[in-house]
């Protein structure tokens, strides 16, 4: 197909995926609301770098007013709070019969879903660590696991070609008929990264520490019986291990949070994303469309989210200013953990 593939939001995840798969001689176009970005990809080019590779790759790029034209494949890579503003610029360049595939974080399928159907929506689960360092520069700090279905399990023709593509930025990339339980896999490894922003420490520090440990656990215990709520069966990956923070085996859940450090341990990319938009870029996380929705989705199922409710607060105080990034705030998460 000679028509190039659309990646709106050319950060962390959708620069990683436009420069290898331009590289690797497929056409794309990248669109970012970041005028200097832009300006880079498509002049000097966006440079990679870390320790997975480095390298420079020219990509043809527009803001999304300068963009034209419609494209049947799209790859969707901004914030989860972003999703229906970019929605809103994007469907007008949605051929018709053409799909979406959700590069992101959180259930953001469902949002898409809602506005162009599901038949015209791919799931994708990415997990591979990546920063947005400054216009025209991503680190690319280390290879892990992604993968991609139809949100209803089948394997068509489209979600193998997609899978094809993944498997050009990794090479170990699913191809799943669980795309929703890799989705909820990550909604508990991402409470659990939202608890080590609160902190200065790296991921695997802030995990590792033994006087929080109960505060890893009843998060990635509430997700999961969430998940179970909603008869989802979560998948793990790089170390977590959804039926150990189901069943509260503790056991089990040192030994994923031991696996997860460790996993941490062998990263250029030390602190979460969710670390980076507090301390470096000042700006709000995705908490309410990961975090939030999921107290939402306790109390529509009676579900008791008291360690995840207290996570949206502390996180909301960080960002408006009230209390700073500090180990103390987990402190205060330790006395709701059973």
């Amino acid at each position: 197909m000679s028509e190039p593939i659309l990646i709106w939001g050319a950060g962390a995840i959708g620069g990683i995926l436009g420069a290898y798969l331009a590289r690797a001689g497929h056409a794309v176009h990248m669109v970012d609301i970041v005028e200097a970005h832009v300006d880079a990809m498509r002049s000097d080019g966006l440079h990679v770098e870390g320790p997975v590779e480095t390298f420079t790759q020219v990509l043809p790029a527009s803001t999304p007013t300068e963009l034209q034209g419609q494209f049947s494949r799209i790859f969707l890579a901004v914030k989860a709070h972003h999703t229906e503003a970019a929605l809103d610029m994007l469907i007008p360049h949605l051929a018709p019969g053409g799909y979406i595939v959700s590069a992101q974080n959180g259930l953001n399928e469902i949002i898409i879903a809602d506005r162009i159907g599901a038949e015209n929506t791919v799931g994708c689960f990415v997990n591979y660590g990546a920063d947005w360092l400054e216009p025209g520069r991503i680190l690319y700090g280390n290879r892990a696991a992604v993968a991609v279905g139809e949100l209803d399990g089948r394997m068509t023709d489209r979600v193998r070609e997609i899978h094809a593509l993944l498997c050009i930025i990794e090479p170990e990339a699913v191809l799943t008929d669980n795309i929703w339980g890799y989705l909820w896999g990550k909604l508990g490894y991402g409470a659990l990264l939202f608890a080590t922003a609160l902190t200065p420490l790296s991921m695997s520090d802030a995990m590792a520490e033994p006087d929080h440990r109960a505060v890893y656990q009843a998060l990635g215990h509430e997700v999961m019986r969430l998940a179970n709520a909603q008869n989802i069966r979560p998948l793990g990956f790089n170390g977590f291990d959804p039926h150990a923070f189901l069943k509260a085996d503790k056991a089990g859940m040192n030994a994923s949070l031991a696996a997860m450090v460790e996993h941490n341990r062998h990263t250029a990319k030390t602190h979460s994303g969710i670390w980076r938009d507090l301390a470096v870029r000042k700006r709000r996380t995705e908490v309410d469309a990961q975090v939030g929705l999921l107290v939402a989705l306790g109390e529509k199922h009676g579900v008791k989210t008291p360690t995840l409710s207290r996570l949206v607060e502390l996180i909301h105080d960080i960002e408006d200013g009230r209390r700073a990034q500090s180990a103390d705030l987990v402190d205060l998460m330790v006395p709701l953990c059973n």
